[in-house]
């Protein structure tokens, strides 16, 4: 959770001949979490939606839903915290922004330690070290630092688009068309993640079709597989044909 200083600062821009200065809480929106309404502390942004909030307390919030605390959407079905990313870039902003806030963070991380009778970290400085040239990272890292799949995304999509019934035309096209899932997501997951994506209205319906077959909501991809078998599948991947319809 983040600490919040005197917020009395001002950010400035332009030139040094013509300078303009803003106050600080016209940022506010996109320097504090909206979690404990502080500055952001080791800010963390859900990949899927690309907002941003305090490690703690998105780790925090994950223990009990997955859903992203500003839009709602369902961040991963089983493991939400495969999908947030270290934001060092925005906290170095921050830090930039609210110059008092870095060392605030130091001292309270250095009470921690010592109030609970713990060795204090040689550099608790919070922010990054310099990275590794890219060259010998590359060389010297270990195999076993490479990423790789979890095991419960167990199904690989493709969505095709097959076109929108005449009328529907506010929409954006599908650009992630390759997805990688659970098996027990279902299709309505699947038409969340559409209508997310191509920023669908509530008035439009989406049919997904797979090998021949009219998908319901209720089916999960699992059952998908069992049900269409080897004529739904195209180099290992499940093909979803997917049209806009309006409702009958």
């Amino acid at each position: 959770m983040s600490s919040s200083p005197d917020s009395h600062h001002e950010a400035s821009t332009g030139s040094d001949s013509e300078e303009v200065r803003l106050p600080l809480n016209q940022f506010y929106p996109y320097i504090k979490c909206a979690l404990c309404c502080g500055f952001l502390i080791d800010a963390t942004t859900i990949t899927e939606c690309l907002h941003t909030f305090c490690k703690c307390c998105i780790v925090k919030h994950f223990f009990y839903s997955n859903r992203c605390p500003t839009c709602n959407i369902i961040v991963h079905q089983t493991q939400p915290l495969y999908n947030i990313r270290p934001d060092r870039q925005l906290q170095d902003i921050v830090y930039k922004m609210v110059p008092s806030l870095e060392d605030l963070e130091r001292e309270r991380m250095v009470k921690f330690y010592k109030e609970r009778g713990l060795e204090v970290p040689k550099t608790p400085a919070l922010s990054p070290p310099t990275p590794v040239p890219a060259k010998r990272q590359k060389k010297d890292a270990p195999r076993h630092q490479v990423f790789s799949i979890p095991p419960e995304l167990d199904v690989s999509l493709l969505l095709e688009f097959v076109g929108a019934e005449k009328g529907i035309d506010d929409y954006k096209p599908l650009e992630r068309r390759y997805v990688r899932v659970s098996g027990e997501a279902t299709i309505r997951h699947v038409e969340l993640f559409i209508r997310r994506k191509m920023g669908l209205s509530s008035s439009c319906q989406v049919d997904v079709v797979c090998g021949d077959q009219l998908l319901e909501h209720c089916q999960s991809l699992n059952d998908v597989q069992k049900v269409v078998g080897a004529d739904g599948v195209q180099d290992g991947l499940l093909v979803l044909h997917f049209g806009l319809v309006l409702p009958s």
